[in-house]
Parts: C-alpha cells; sequence; structure tokens
C-alpha cells in the first residue's frame, strides 16, 4: 500500500475508534484479490487497499449519509443486476463495463463505484455515485480517486462528531453541509464542484 492510501486508511479507521463506533477491517486472501482482478479489472490501488485493509464490516456514519463498503468476499456477488446479469436478475443496460461497484449508500441503496476507464498513473480510478430508481443512470462524481474517496468519507465522520446521533431537520442537514465542503476542497476541489457531498 502506497503512503497516501496508507495515510487515508489510516483516518478512517482513526475517525472510527475516535467515535466509538465498530468495524473491522481484515486482509484479503491474495488468490481472491487477484481473481477479482481478472473477473473484474479491479485496479491496482483498490488491490492494495483489499489486501491491506479488506473493508470486512465497514460503514461510515454522518447524519446524511452511510455508506457500507464492500469487502473482497462480497465484491463479485454485489455486481449482480448491475454489470453482471442471472436468470433472475437481469444486468442493468446502462451500465458501463468498466463502472465496478465497491459499496452502497445504507440509507438511499445508491451504488458507489469506480470508473476503471479513467485510470491515473498510480493505479487508482475515480468514484462516483447515482441515483437508484431512475431510468437512466446519470453517474455523478464522489471523488477524483479512491484514495481521496476513503479521506473524504473519514473527514465527513469527523466533521460528524459535533452533530450527534440523533435524526437532524434540514437546518442541521445544511450546517452539516456547509461545515464539510470547504475541508472536502481541500481534498478533492472537482469532488466539491460536483456537489455530491454538499
Amino acid at each position: 500500500m502506497d503512503s497516501d492510501l496508507a495515510e487515508s486508511v489510516a483516518a478512517l479507521k482513526d475517525i472510527f475508534a475516535r467515535r466509538g463506533l465498530a468495524v473491522t477491517f481484515g486482509k484479503a486472501d491474495a488468490a481472491r484479490v487477484d481473481e477479482l482482478r481478472k473477473s473484474l479489472r479491479i485496479p491496482s490501488r483498490f488491490r492494495a487497499f483489499l489486501a491491506d485493509a479488506d473493508p470486512t464490516d465497514v460503514e461510515t456514519v454522518t447524519p446524511v449519509e452511510r455508506v457500507r463498503l464492500f469487502s473482497s468476499e462480497k465484491l463479485a456477488a454485489e455486481q449482480l443486476g448491475y454489470g453482471v446479469g442471472a436468470d433472475a436478475t437481469p444486468a442493468n443496460p446502462g451500465w458501463r463495463k468498466s463502472w465496478i461497484l465497491i459499496a452502497r449508500s445504507a440509507l438511499l441503496g445508491d451504488p458507489y463505484f469506480l470508473d476503471v476507464s479513467k485510470l491515473d498513473a498510480e493505479g487508482d480510478c475515480p468514484v462516483y455515485t447515482s441515483m437508484t430508481g431512475t431510468e437512466t443512470i446519470k453517474p455523478e462524481l464522489c471523488a477524483s480517486s479512491f484514495q481521496q474517496f476513503l479521506r473524504i468519507l473519514s473527514t465527513a465522520m469527523e466533521v460528524a462528531t459535533g452533530f450527534g446521533e440523533g435524526l437532524m431537520d434540514d437546518d442541521d442537514e445544511a450546517t452539516f453541509r456547509e461545515a464539510l465542503g470547504p475541508k472536502i476542497k481541500t481534498i478533492d476541489s472537482a469532488a466539491l464542484r460536483a456537489g455530491h457531498w454538499t
């Protein structure tokens, strides 16, 4: 795992610990990671993440979103109904072959996915989301890279620390998003401009 990715993973683990939230990271089996590389074409930085910090039970918690990351064990099965079809569940015709589902909103069910057609020099790629229940898939940028996605998740959880765990009204939600915006700008200005988090 390179230093940027290691820092993002450490920040995510740290905020779970500071907030006292249960989380489980493991280490993915090398043969499984290699199989995912072949079958799903997962990029090298994401493979390094699974090898060193497989999210066996990881769900971020903020007042406006909960993102559940998929473990290496569940990753292939989670593609069903998106890029992969079966008898009872057809693939989504609008889903691109270069999109790999890596997480889901535990609140809304929206997918979070890598676009491996846009690999960078570090073997990383952007993360997008799209609303479920619509006729067409309209990808919305969440982060310019997977490493930045993890950093945004940990930062959002850090900002959420001051908001408590209760239900929020619209004013509280707006205040949370306003507090999060400047922090996202320092991590990934393109993600801030895209507007998913704010």
